[in-house]
């Protein structure tokens, strides 16, 4: 088997159970315990997992008060680019994280809006508004501070929204959107089926990072609305790709 094959079991793996025993995957995959070793040093430098005593876990995601006093002025300036999307009256889906948050700052004035989040402090923002608000429900991430899991998922399937505002915790070289857990990225699977447009909204610092899932690609959003500075050489590929990038 080659590496990369054997790799990839292994993120399956940790994706289905949460973790895994070096001891466990060698027998499983017929290898040495240093073969492993090798293998799940290698992932973690890829920032695909992180190592825990014995074995490997799913990635940690960054606290949602850590996630807050970064490229705050980056947010601002993807927020106040939003703000312009919207109408009133639309039907609005707000992806849980910091970013979104900060177009919820922006948009929390627009009349007649309805908006559904599965975020917590989003909720409590629009508590304050005169916006129809719905709070899709689930199991509390409390790190972060969001809704994930089935009953979520059962409810997202179930609406459908104007404009979607997504982020995500990745974007490989690739452009790939990435996110640490299989919860998440068919929560946000599915919140982008069911939009007439979505938008993905992420700042500088999430870019040539990895996670454990892919979500989808920069190419299935209406745009991809960013901080980031890209060069010719970049732009040239967004637009072999078809993948339309707006730059605040």
């Amino acid at each position: 088997m080659l590496p990369a094959e054997r790799q990839l079991k292994i993120i399956d793996l940790i994706s289905k159970n949460g973790s895994v025993q070096v001891d466990e995957l060698a027998k499983m995959l017929d290898v040495s315990l240093m073969t492993i070793r090798r293998d799940l040093e290698k992932m973690k430098q890829e920032g695909k997992i992180d190592r825990c005593h014995g074995g490997a876990i799913v990635k940690r995601e960054v606290p949602y008060t850590e996630k807050r006093v970064l490229e705050t002025e980056g947010k601002n300036r993807i927020a106040e680019q939003c703000l312009k999307l919207i109408k009133k009256g639309q039907i609005i889906y707000l992806d849980a994280g910091t970013t979104t948050y900060e177009i919820a700052k922006e948009i929390k004035e627009v009349p007649n809006l309805t908006v559904i989040t599965n975020d917590l402090e989003i909720a409590r923002l629009f508590m304050e508004s005169n916006a129809n608000l719905i709070l899709c429900g689930g199991v509390v991430q409390k790190s972060t501070g969001s809704m994930i899991g089935a009953i979520a998922n059962m409810m997202m399937d179930n609406f459908r929204v104007d404009i979607a505002f997504m982020g995500a915790q990745s974007i490989d070289d690739q452009y790939n959107v990435l996110t640490p857990t299989m919860d998440k990225a068919v929560m946000k699977q599915t919140i982008c089926k069911n939009a007439k447009e979505k938008y993905l909204v992420v700042d500088s610092t999430k870019f040539g990072r990895q996670a454990l899932i892919k979500i989808n690609h920069f190419s299935d959003y209406t745009a991809v609305i960013t901080n980031k500075g890209f060069t010719p050489e970049e732009e040239k590929k967004l637009r072999e790709m078809r993948a339309t990038v707006i730059t605040v």
